[in-house]
């Protein structure tokens, strides 16, 4: 999400297009007879009606997903529709959205810099650059978060909570920049992530106690057999709201962010004011700046509620 150039764009779209409209309805008023005023006046009320949509509905627009990647006033890029595919009674669409775009950037950007630490670690003993910041984050989520709430079996899971908040880290952070977008702010994309980790979550329980030992095991011994098949019930769908949490959290935090930032930046022309300006920016460039503090806090508490998780189901004890 670029603020400057939204803001640049909005303000040339209504401060250049005012005045020339207020002008030709006034002149219009004047030396034209009643049919054209009437004309004229329908017009007017069309344009106003037109106007409170789109500022009702740009916000929307600007944190949705697409099928055009907007690069204003430069171009604007209309993504490759497919056909949808039906397969067993499904409707599957591969069509390639701006956020499928933007998943596609942080596969290659996390490529390209954990390619590159990679390689200078190899080289050298003593890690440093790049090579050193990474390793910092892998010791930092390996001492603080995996082996706290898992234990030394939390080794064998490492490379999957490294990948995810790697990935969910880069995600957030493209939204950030010049004509980027969130895709973490979709909530496909973050159920999408909330599914992987409940396969793993119900995997590690599995590998752990075998198939029948881990589902006894959901089930504290000692219930009451009268209490036990509302228990059941209960742990089944416990099984089901932490990749829910996961989902949600993620989603609405990084969408709440861009929508507030974008709301301050509306007040600009809604009330059409320049002294409102210096006040508006301020708050929404302060927003921006936390916003960068939430997408790592974001990325962070994913990885830690997943380890969390995955600990509560190889540790049933607990």
């Amino acid at each position: 999400m670029n603020l400057f150039a939204v803001t640049l764009f909005l303000s040339l779209a209504v401060f250049s297009s005012s005045p020339q409209d207020s002008g030709e309805s006034h002149e219009g008023e004047k030396h034209v007879g009643p049919d054209t005023a009437t004309v004229g006046q329908t017009m007017s009320v069309a344009h106003d009606t037109h106007a409170t949509d789109s500022g009702g509905n740009w916000i929307i627009q600007e944190v949705s997903d697409s099928q055009e990647i907007n690069l204003e006033p430069l171009a604007t890029i209309h993504l490759p529709q497919f056909t949808p595919v039906r397969i067993l009674g499904l409707t599957i669409d591969l069509s390639i959205t701006k956020h499928v775009v933007f998943l596609w950037v942080a596969g290659l950007v996390l490529i390209l810099i954990l390619g590159i630490a990679a390689r200078k670690n190899s080289r050298s003993r003593v890690p440093h650059g790049i090579g050193n910041f990474i390793d910092m984050i892998l010791v930092f989520i390996r001492d603080e978060v995996v082996l706290p709430t898992i234990g030394k079996e939390g080794i064998r899971f490492l490379p999957f909570f490294l990948t995810i908040f790697f990935f969910i880290l880069t995600c957030n952070l493209l939204g950030l920049v010049p004509y980027g977008s969130t895709a973490t702010g979709n909530v496909s994309v973050t159920a999408g992530l909330a599914g992987i980790s409940f396969l793993v979550i119900q995997g590690a329980g599995i590998w752990k106690h075998g198939l029948i030992g881990y589902f006894r095991g959901l089930v504290p011994p000692g219930i009451p057999i009268f209490v036990l098949p509302v228990m059941i019930v209960v742990e089944f769908i416990g099984l089901f709201t932490k990749p829910f949490a996961l989902c949600i959290r993620l989603f609405a935090n990084m969408t709440a962010g861009h929508i507030v930032i974008l709301s301050l930046i509306s007040l600009i022309f809604i009330f059409k004011s320049v002294a409102i300006a210096p006040v508006s920016i301020a708050f929404a460039l302060f927003i921006n700046l936390l916003e960068i503090f939430i997408a790592l806090l974001q990325a962070y508490i994913f990885t830690m509620l997943s380890s969390l998780f995955v600990s509560l189901s190889v540790h049933q004890e607990h």
